[in-house]
């Protein structure tokens, strides 16, 4: 290389970015920032690829990627969803078991008391069943059950609980699974947000199968997130890194704690991590 020639690029740092959605890289207001979208498309530039892992179904996250213009593959449904977002088609479906869910809710109540209850459906425009007494995000569109039998009317990929007595989504996520914990699998995934997956089934999951087809190590992977159900995604990547209003259990486990979703704490390690200037 002669002198004052440009310098050729090093390796890079990591070859795959993992983010989570909710409270990771989209702000309290359901908005990306303008510096995690320029971040993010300057770590693409370099030649990572950037993966959305999140815990809603397609349906309810492929808006958000049509505003992020993202056209890779993502991971959805807590890992039982793998999406091609260019192609807008759903590659793999994991579902849940109707039977073993519905005896899961029985012992359930029975340990913890009443639930309220909603269930995503299976497919790319999967609808979300609330029944009564259950709260959800407004601005997420879903459909009100008005006979509880419909809940188990299609194949569905989970099922989300909340307890009609108050008790704490950690105390209601660690009794789910006393009671059922050998039919189904229990994450705590947000506020009011606790889950029955299939047995087994995590983001890691979903990521793992991504990766492959990527043909990206996992030591290669930094991951991003905040709530429990990152656990496994944490344990599986080379790198965890925890958003600043994570939960206590997951920055435990995390390699390193960044900023919050609401002070770019995404954009804040990746410039550091592939020495950018955006």
């Amino acid at each position: 290389m002669t002198a004052g020639s440009a310098q050729e690029p090093g390796p890079l740092p990591y070859r795959l970015v993992a983010t989570d959605l909710d409270g990771t890289l989209l702000r309290d207001d359901g908005t990306v920032s303008p510096a995690s979208r320029a971040t993010l498309a300057a770590v693409t530039a370099a030649g990572a690829a950037h993966i959305v892992v999140t815990g809603r179904s397609v349906s309810w996250t492929r808006h958000v990627l049509d505003d992020l213009d993202y056209r890779g593959l993502a991971v959805c449904g807590q890992g039982g969803q793998l999406y091609d977002a260019g192609a807008r088609r759903l590659l793999t479906s994991v579902t849940l078991d109707r039977q073993l869910a519905a005896l899961a809710l029985e012992k359930i109540e029975a340990e913890a008391g009443p639930l309220a209850v909603a269930a995503s459906r299976d497919g790319l425009a999967g609808e979300v069943l609330v029944g009564a007494g259950y709260l959800y995000h407004p601005e997420l569109p879903v459909t009100l059950m008005a006979d509880p039998g419909e809940l188990w009317a299609e194949p569905i990929n989970k099922i989300y609980i909340q307890h009609a007595g108050g008790l704490s989504d950690d105390a209601l996520a660690e009794a789910a699974v006393a009671a059922a914990g050998d039919l189904v699998g229990v994450t705590m995934a947000g506020a009011g947000i606790v889950e029955l997956l299939p047995l087994g089934l995590t983001k890691a999951t979903g990521l793992s199968l991504a990766a492959r087809r990527l043909r990206v190590p996992a030591a290669a992977t930094v991951a991003f997130g905040d709530m429990p159900n990152d656990i496994p995604m944490f344990a599986w990547a080379g790198h965890g890194v925890a958003m600043g209003n994570a939960h206590e259990d997951l920055k435990a486990v995390a390699d390193e704690i960044t900023a919050s979703n609401d002070d770019d704490g995404i954009a804040l390690v990746l410039r550091r991590l592939f020495a950018l200037e955006v």
